[in-house]
């Protein structure tokens, strides 16, 4: 079986404009993710797929594979496939592709392991999420994407807003840790699908698998995992890695 993981990132948020190459403690956003990465024995390839020069000037600084992507793109998940379509072309082809977004760099390659392995080990899942536990006032920040999870531990509804509805104890609800492995060929389907209402509505990625009825199975990772979505989600990543330290 050959894998790749896939890092999509862009200098255009909307919340953060030119997040990926931010500093965390005189390190780039997106260079914590990809030293993760690389830690991990699972993949034969890591590459970050990106549509601006910028980045693919910091990749070729550190050495880090990429592949050039449209601008167009919404949802990261495009933003892969593309980067997969890219990759075939040249004869390189492979079994899983795991998106790591950009943006978690508190997500250790262990946890990156323990979900792409949810593919690996069961023949029978096409897509998992990482699924995590809420801390504070997460469950009504809007930036954090909360999963509710049926009792075979797949995703029934992913959302910016608080659910479910009088949530005490936070039972089968988390957070989505964006580490998403594909089958390649589920990643090719998942890019074919029309958008969704939902999808449109959350801006969420996987809303359009849930609204076309395929499951996303919910890997339940434990620790503290904070993605940085605005600037102070970066005082809050400095503070737990200096503590962590």
């Amino acid at each position: 079986m050959k894998n790749i993981c896939i890092i999509p990132a862009r200098m255009g948020s909307s919340r953060f404009p030119g997040k990926p190459l931010h500093k965390i403690l005189g390190k780039e956003l997106i260079h914590h993710v990809y030293d993760n990465c690389k830690k991990s024995n699972l993949f034969n390839n890591i590459v970050i797929a990106t549509p601006d020069k910028e980045i693919k000037k910091f990749c070729n600084s550190i050495k880090a594979e990429f592949v050039i992507t449209s601008h167009e793109h919404v949802r990261a998940s495009d933003r892969c496939h593309e980067a997969i379509l890219n990759l075939e072309k040249s004869g390189d082809f492979y079994d899983i592709a795991t998106m790591v977004q950009g943006d978690e760099p508190l997500v250790s390659h262990k946890i990156i392991d323990q979900i792409t392995n949810a593919l690996i080990t069961n023949k029978n899942i096409s897509c998992a999420n990482g699924f995590g536990s809420l801390f504070k006032d997460e469950l009504k920040n809007k930036n954090c994407v909360k999963v509710i999870k049926d009792v075979f531990d797949n995703a029934i509804y992913m959302s910016r807003q608080e659910i479910p509805f009088n949530a005490k104890p936070y039972i089968n609800v988390g957070k989505q840790i964006a580490v998403i492995p594909f089958k390649t060929d589920f990643l090719k389907l998942y890019s074919g699908l029309k958008e969704t209402p939902l999808e449109i509505a959350e801006s969420i990625d996987m809303l359009r698998l849930i609204e076309h009825g395929y499951q996303i199975k919910m890997v339940k990772v434990k620790g503290f995992l904070h993605p940085v979505d605005t600037l102070e989600d970066v005082k809050i990543v400095e503070e737990y890695l200096i503590k962590s330290n």
